[in-house]
């Protein structure tokens, strides 16, 4: 399956929440990955706010983007509660 982004939502600093076409969805921390010609003007975060969704993937003004295989992998791992079910056995 080709991966790409289905959505995609600012949440704060320089992390977004990311929606994938295979359900899969989580924060995605881009702070590190902003540097290089390219995606230096992106740590102006009004700059960086302003991402749109094109080509299946975030991308901006300038030119910069991301590929969304790397997106994808980038995705903070999400707790999950399981309640657990006692079973009692009839005496």
């Amino acid at each position: 399956m080709f991966i790409h982004v289905t959505n995609a939502e600012y949440c704060g600093e320089y992390k977004v929440w990311l929606s994938f076409n295979d359900g899969t969805e989580g924060e995605v921390d881009l702070a590190s990955e902003l540097y290089g010609q390219v995606f230096e003007p992106l740590t102006d975060k009004e700059f960086f706010k302003s991402f749109k969704l094109e080509g299946h993937t975030l991308s901006w003004s300038n030119g910069a983007d991301f590929a969304p295989e790397f997106l994808y992998e980038q995705i903070a791992p999400i707790s999950t509660f399981k309640r657990s079910i006692a079973y009692v056995t009839p005496a």
